[in-house]
């Protein structure tokens, strides 16, 4: 049945399929499941978090006509705030850095947003480059005018990222045992494990970073090159209840799965993916047949093709 006519674009974040992996995960492992987030309208599952973000703040008074959203991002929250600010009307500022993908920099300003560029002296995401890209949101901030959407403490993203998980419940009716997904913000998973854990107590939970920046398994911050995550500070949202243990997993190895799934499973993902599929094979390798394992699509590779991501060998 084809999906009914909307009249607004709002209304086309979210009910994302679900795919199961079958090329790349070995015989004998659980099922991996990938939930296709990088086909909402801006290949992100962050479309999910940007409007419940504006529409709680709406509820509550705190954002009203005329006012200018501010946030500090990489690239794939800034694109999902501009897309609902230009649906509803809303001035976007972006504090970003010219590190990130250029596709990403051109979907925000095609979006309408402004830019504000906090430059990398080593072209690399730096342990101290985001920080100073949420030191300059925050003083923009400060304007008249103008609302911080503070994605790293805002709960008003568990909102819309509960959505996703209650999908998840539909979608895999027979249960899931594990479910894992690297952290930017933590706001995805912990909306989703919410979600999980009220309905699937025993389904075990894992936070996945880059092995490059060990921040939340080791307590070390280093450089890497994974847009959107291994942010290398305290999340507030990353509630010690609601997930069952840390993962590191190598860059290069996200990476060289992106390419598998591009040419064996049809998919086109970023690197952030790549990770959480490394992750959710070698956990389907460990539950074994018979289990289930769920993780996100976190954002569509059509984000990278500028870069190397799909040109390294």
């Amino acid at each position: 049945m084809a999906p009914s006519a909307v009249d607004n674009a709002l209304q086309m974040i979210g009910n994302t399929p679900i795919l199961r992996l079958k090329r790349v995960v070995p015989e004998g492992a659980a099922e991996v499941y990938i939930k296709m987030e990088s086909m909402n309208p801006t290949g992100s599952y962050k479309d999910r978090m940007a409007r419940s973000i504006v529409e709680e703040a709406e509820r509550r008074g705190d954002l009203q006509a005329g006012m200018t959203i501010v946030e500090a991002t990489g690239g794939s929250t800034g694109s999902s705030l501009a897309y609902v600010c230009a649906v509803k009307g809303y001035k976007f500022e972006a504090v970003c850095s010219e590190i990130f993908a250029i596709e990403k920099l051109r979907t925000m300003t095609a979006l309408g947003a402004g830019l504000t560029l906090i430059n990398s002296p080593t072209g690399k995401l730096t342990p101290d480059l985001f920080p100073r890209i949420k030191d300059r949101a925050r003083e923009l901030a400060q304007t008249p005018g103008f609302y911080a959407a503070d994605q790293f403490n805002n709960r008003d993203a568990l909102v819309g990222y509960a959505h996703l998980g209650n999908e998840l419940l539909e979608q895999l009716p027979n249960g899931i045992d594990a479910f894992c997904a690297a952290v930017g913000g933590a706001g995805m998973l912990m909306g989703v494990s919410k979600v999980l854990k009220a309905k699937l107590p025993e389904c075990k939970v894992v936070v996945l970073e880059p092995a490059s920046s060990p921040y939340i398994t080791e307590g070390k911050a280093g450089t890497h090159g994974v847009e959107g995550i291994g942010n290398a500070f305290k999340l507030p949202l990353l509630e010690d209840d609601l997930w069952d243990e840390a993962r590191a997993i190598d860059e290069q190895e996200a990476r060289a799965m992106c390419r598998r799934l591009a040419k064996e499973e049809g998919i086109l993902v970023g690197t952030s993916t790549g990770l959480n599929v490394v992750a959710a094979i070698k956990l389907a390798v460990e539950l074994g047949a018979g289990k289930t394992v769920a993780t996100v699509a976190c954002d569509t590779g059509l984000k990278y093709m500028s870069g190397p991501l799909f040109t390294d060998s």
